[in-house]
Formats: structure tokens, C-alpha cells, sequence
């Protein structure tokens, strides 16, 4: 979240917080089923049940609104993972981990792909400060899996000399490759193949 919205957000009325939140997670749920670019602010106002001065009194344009649709799809993503991997103590419960993910998805028969992955591939590239914030973002996941690594190493479940900064790389383009894949073959079993090879992997560097 930038300075300016921060400041905003402190100046918000409860009420005028709550209209901001349901519009961003309005935005949101559109972006991720039909594309950000496909989704437009009367898409957003007729979802929402705002009305256009509610709107521009929280967001300047649509560039704003995707910027906190961004925050908060990060936030909601950031906090699922921490409450997850951030548990995990054995290369079992990194299984577990995976297992959930690609159940989650398969909820969605692998339909939308992953809502960050989806954001960064339409707006990286067009927006700065986006891809700023979609950088912090994807850099925390990583660093969630590279903190459950190393907690496994620390623990003897993998061998002391195994790099686990390249081990949690790997796992997160495999993650992210399965979710495009699912979402290409609309069909969730590519990520789950995807994500069985990597830990399978990592489990052949088990300590024992």
C-alpha cells in the first residue's frame, strides 16, 4: 500500500471504509475470472452496488483500483500462506501443503490460475508501481517457502549442505508453472504433476 493510501485509509469513516473493502473485493473477484482488462468500472460499480461518486471518492482511476485490488489479493494470499507453510515441520506436511493448494484449486477446475500469477502477467508490464508491489508480494511467498525449508533443515529432515534458497526457488516456478498450466488445460492435474516432481526432489534430499 502506498503513503497516499495509507493516509486516505486513516481519514476513512467506518462506513466509507466498509464501501471501499466490498469494492476492492468486488474488483477483485471480477479480475480474477475475467482478466483485468476485461473488467471494467461500470463492471465494478454494477457488482459492487456502489455508485460512481462512492467510487472516484476512493479511486482516482482504474490504475488505483487495480493497485489496492493488488494489495489485497497479496494480503489474502500472504496470510493463507503464513497460516499454511508456515506450519509445516516435515517434508510430509510440506506434502500437505502442496496437497491443499492444488486442492483449493481444484475447486476451480484450475479455471483462473493463481490470482497474483494472473494480476502480474496482465500488469507488470504496465505499471510501475504494480509491478513494485506485485515484486514485494511474490518475494514474501517465497520467503515463507525458503523459512518452512530451512526450518525442515534445521529439524534434520534434509541434509545440512542442501542449498535451500535454490530449493524454494524451484518450488515456487513449479507452483506457479502448474497454476498456468491448470489454468491452460483448464484441468488441475498439470500443477499437481508439477508439484509432485519438485518434492519429489526435495524428499530425495531427505536426511534420512
Amino acid at each position: 500500500m502506498t503513503t497516499d493510501d495509507t493516509t486516505h485509509d486513516k481519514r476513512l469513516t467506518t462506513r466509507g471504509a466498509r464501501t471501499r473493502g466490498r469494492i476492492v473485493a468486488v474488483a477483485a473477484d471480477l479480475m480474477y475470472i475475467q482478466g483485468v482488462e476485461a473488467t471494467t468500472l461500470d463492471n465494478v460499480l454494477v457488482a459492487s452496488g456502489a455508485s460512481k461518486s462512492q467510487l472516484y471518492r476512493h479511486f482516482s482511476d482504474k490504475a488505483t483500483l487495480v493497485r489496492a485490488v493488488i494489495d489485497h489479493v497479496g494480503d489474502r494470499i500472504i496470510t493463507r500462506e503464513r497460516e499454511t507453510i508456515g506450519d509445516v515441520t516435515t517434508l510430509g506436511g510440506l506434502r500437505n501443503w502442496a496437497d491443499g493448494l492444488v486442492k483449493l484449486n481444484g475447486l476451480r477446475h484450475g479455471a483462473y490460475g493463481c490470482a497474483l500469477g494472473s494480476l502480474a502477467a496482465e500488469i507488470a508490464d504496465r505499471d510501475e508501481l504494480a509491478h513494485a508491489t506485485l515484486l514485494r508480494l511474490f518475494t514474501q511467498w517465497q520467503t515463507l517457502i525458503h523459512e518452512a525449508l530451512v526450518a525442515l533443515q534445521e529439524a534434520g529432515e534434509l541434509l545440512p549442505n542442501v542449498a535451500v534458497d535454490q530449493l524454494a526457488t524451484g518450488l515456487m516456478a513449479a507452483l506457479q508453472g502448474g497454476y498456468l498450466l491448470a489454468q491452460t488445460e483448464r484441468d488441475v492435474e498439470p500443477m499437481a504433476i508439477s508439484l509432485d516432481l519438485a518434492l519429489s526432489h526435495i524428499e530425495k534430499l531427505a536426511a534420512r
